[in-house]
C-alpha cells in the first residue's frame, strides 16, 4: 500500500500549473500536470487520481465538459474535481461546476493555504479507501481460508466415524493438509 496519491492539474496555462505544483509542494501527493481536457482524460485512462484540479475556461473542450465526461465514466466518477477559474464570482459558473459533478469551486486569485487544505483531505480519503480496500480483500481471504479448513474438518470428522481404515488414513491427510495451508 505505498502507491503514492496523485493529483490531476489541469489548466492551458503553463504558468498557472506551475503555480498549482508549487502550492501542492511538501503534501504527500505528486503532481501530474495537463494542459487540456483532452490530455487530461487520457491521463486518467492510465492513472488513478485522489483529486483533480480543473481550470473551468479552457479553449477546445472547457472545464465544464471535461468534468463531464469524467463524471460519466465508471473509473473515474468518484474523483473529486475541484474547479479552479479566474472569472468573476459569477454564481451561474459555480452552480454550473457543482452541477457537472464538482466538489468545490474556487475563484482566482484564492487563498493557496485553502486549496492545499482541501487537497490534503482528498489524499487522505484516497489513502484510507486504499487502505480500507486492502484490509476488505485481506478479511475476503481469511474467510475462504476459514471456509477450506472448517470444510476439511467437516470432511475429516465424516469419515474418521466410519469405520473404513481407508477413510481414517483419508481423514488424517486432509487434516495435515489443512494443518499445513496445503491445497485441499
Amino acid at each position: 500500500m505505498s502507491q503514492t496519491a496523485k493529483a490531476l492539474l489541469v489548466d492551458d496555462r503553463r504558468e498557472n500549473l506551475m503555480a498549482l505544483e508549487a502550492i501542492l509542494q511538501g503534501l504527500p501527493v505528486q503532481s501530474v500536470a495537463v494542459e487540456s481536457g483532452e490530455a487530461a482524460l487520457k491521463q486518467l485512462l492510465v492513472d488513478d487520481f485522489a483529486v483533480i484540479l480543473l481550470d473551468a475556461q479552457m479553449p477546445d473542450m472547457d472545464g465544464f465538459e471535461t468534468a463531464s465526461h469524467i463524471k460519466r465514466r465508471e473509473r473515474t466518477r468518484h474523483v473529486p474535481i475541484i474547479f479552479l477559474t479566474a472569472a468573476d464570482k459569477d454564481a451561474q459558473l459555480a452552480l454550473r461546476g457543482y452541477a457537472v459533478g464538482a466538489v468545490d469551486y474556487l475563484t482566482k486569485p484564492f487563498d493557496p493555504w485553502v486549496l492545499r487544505a482541501k487537497v490534503s483531505v482528498f489524499v487522505e480519503l484516497w489513502v484510507k479507501t486504499r487502505q480500507l480496500a486492502a484490509q476488505s480483500d485481506l478479511v475476503r481471504e481469511r474467510e475462504a481460508r476459514w471456509r477450506a479448513l472448517t470444510d476439511a474438518v467437516d470432511e475429516a470428522t465424516a469419515l474418521l466415524r466410519g469405520d473404513d481404515p481407508a477413510g481414517h488414513a483419508r481423514a488424517v491427510e486432509l487434516l495435515e493438509q489443512a494443518r499445513w495451508g496445503s491445497s485441499l
